[in-house]
């Protein structure tokens, strides 16, 4: 069943085509809110997202796609996450969640790859909070332009500029490793 017509049978009120779409996103949502904060609460968050986006979906515009509806909403309820901590949110990743790393035969290499997919993750938590969302949609959640836009609830342009910049900086402290 593909999404339109889950969407259109949960409009009917088959909860069983809602949780087509549940099991489809799940993995995703969760990674998107781990990504832009929510830490060991990211289950909460997703939660919310799916409950929000269910009595939501009559408002859903079927010419948009799902997937990047549900992550503007699972953002949302992350920022409101973050926001009601009171603090600035951190970007947590499982290597895990976002990389299905295969261990090389060589241990050193392994180790080599490690080291940098940590200074990598630690230089991406460092970037200002719209710079990263920015890098992490369009890098580590693999979305478009357009749909990091609808995402972020940002126009197109800001899109691109935002993740210019974030990419700037990242190769600039790539740089400063190196020199």
């Amino acid at each position: 069943m593909d999404d339109d017509e889950a969407i259109a049978r949960s409009l009917e009120g088959d909860l069983t085509a809602y949780e087509v779409l549940v099991a489809r996103y799940s993995a995703l949502a969760h990674r998107t809110a781990v990504l832009f904060g929510a830490r060991d609460e990211a289950e909460d968050v997703v939660q919310e997202a799916f409950v929000k986006a269910f009595r939501h979906l009559r408002t859903f515009r079927r010419d948009a796609g799902f997937r990047p509806w549900l992550l503007r909403i699972v953002a949302n309820e992350t920022h409101n996450l973050t926001r009601a901590r009171g603090r600035r949110s951190e970007l947590t990743v499982r290597l895990s969640a976002t990389a299905e790393a295969k261990a090389p035969d060589d241990p050193e290499g392994t180790a080599v790859a490690t080291d940098r997919r940590a200074r990598l993750l630690e230089a991406v938590r460092a970037l200002p909070e719209r710079e990263r969302r920015a890098v992490v949609c369009r890098y580590f959640l693999q979305l478009s332009e357009a749909e990091t836009a609808q995402v972020l609830g940002w126009p197109v342009g800001t899109v691109k500029s935002r993740t210019h910049r974030g990419l700037a900086r990242l190769r600039e402290e790539a740089g400063h490793e190196l020199g």
